[in-house]
């Protein structure tokens, strides 16, 4: 604390991100990244896009950009929003559409285990939420948020679960809402694992013109193997796109770079490449997860780059340490209801083989160990 800090710092818990080692000796299955390059043709795109044309600003209104994901995803490119990663288009959202707390600000509603983030964003912009319990299987219901509300969050694939709620539901929320004037924006970071392709089997990307309250927010950083770029970007009716370019403007109005530009658009320019990735990270999903559930691990139904997995009568911490001393980073997160569970990135194959021959070693050094 800082006697320097005003009240609105003070109350903040920022967001932690999962750690990045800095000697190379780890397999690093923690932070969500995709383990396979970019296309050929992002990097050729960035070779030249680092010239001269470096000392100008960049295009504030991303035009290109925006217009190659209006192709991608059929919608209008007065219907995207781009900005410097989903988390800074996610952080917009709260601060265009959620009311600031006061008497007669109803809270946001989130689930009570999803992206951590986004308590934090509330906090930033001083908005009232409230968490809604999952069930006991970690599924969202529909039905708990057909109720008064400030606005809805839902990650789909949510996070850290990986768990899908289907279109329909998600449908259902946006017309209740849009009784009341409220926002639902529907964070898809990981829903081009749902089936392959950019869009996803589970997108509710196709549905923002008919449902004028409903917005979708994307990521390159993990379908499009271009974290380190930080290009995300929001779907959603022109009145609602308008509300984002007001709080960028008011706050950064050159977001994004000519190089994450130039990248975003050749990445979204090779579907072949990124659909054969995609594919392969998916196959590989289904793999651990049946080798997996052959070692006794219990494993939520992912459709996400990665799986939530535990094992009976061993803590999550304990799970984290031994990897860890094994090579392996995983993400493990203290909290109620699934502190003994662990994220585990989806690598390559190589990868999750060398993470399931760890997961071995610290099962049969546990056997021993009860034998003795």
């Amino acid at each position: 604390m800082s006697v320097y800090w005003n009240g609105r710092v003070r109350a903040l818990s920022p967001y932690v991100p999962g750690e990045q080692p800095k000697d190379g000796v780890f397999i690093k299955l923690n932070t969500n990244e995709n383990p396979y390059p970019p296309s050929p043709l992002v990097l050729e795109a960035l070779q030249k896009a680092a010239g001269e044309k470096l000392r100008l600003y960049p295009d504030p209104e991303s035009r290109e950009l925006r217009e190659a994901i209006a192709a991608a995803y059929q919608v209008k490119p007065e219907q995207v929003f781009a900005g410097n990663g989903s988390d800074e288009t996610l952080a917009f959202v709260f601060a265009a559409f959620f009311e600031a707390g006061t008497s007669a600000a109803l809270p946001v509603l989130f689930p009570d285990i999803t992206y951590s983030f986004y308590p934090v964003y509330a906090g930033l912009w001083r908005v009232p939420f409230r968490t809604v319990p999952v069930g006991k299987d970690f599924s969202v219901n529909p039905e708990d948020y057909l109720v008064p509300a400030g606005g809805v969050v839902l990650a789909n694939p949510n996070a850290p679960t990986g768990m899908v709620l289907e279109t329909a539901g998600i449908l259902r929320i946006a017309e209740y809402q849009a009784g009341a004037g409220r926002v639902v924006a529907v964070d898809e970071a990981y829903g081009a694992f749902t089936g392959g392709a950019f869009l996803g089997a589970a997108s509710a990307a196709p549905y923002i013109e008919s449902h004028p309250n409903l917005l979708t927010v994307h990521t390159l950083s993990k379908m499009g193997a271009l974290a380190g770029l930080r290009v995300g970007f929001v779907l959603g009716r022109e009145e609602l796109i308008e509300g984002l370019r007001r709080v960028r403007d008011s706050f950064n109005s050159y977001p994004l770079d000519r190089l994450a530009q130039a990248g975003a658009v050749a990445a979204l320019s090779d579907a072949a490449y990124y659909g054969e990735i995609l594919r392969r990270i998916i196959a590989t999903r289904e793999r651990t997860i049946a080798s997996l559930a052959a070692l006794g691990f219990e494993t939520l139904p992912s459709q996400a780059n990665f799986v939530f997995t535990r094992y009976p009568g061993k803590s999550g911490a304990e799970l984290f340490t031994g990897l860890r001393e094994r090579g392996i980073l995983v993400r493990h997160f203290n909290k109620p209801g699934i502190s003994d569970f662990l994220r585990v990135t989806i690598g390559t194959d190589d990868e999750m083989a060398g993470f399931l021959e760890a997961c071995k070693s610290m099962l049969l050094l546990r056997g021993k160990k009860r034998q003795r």
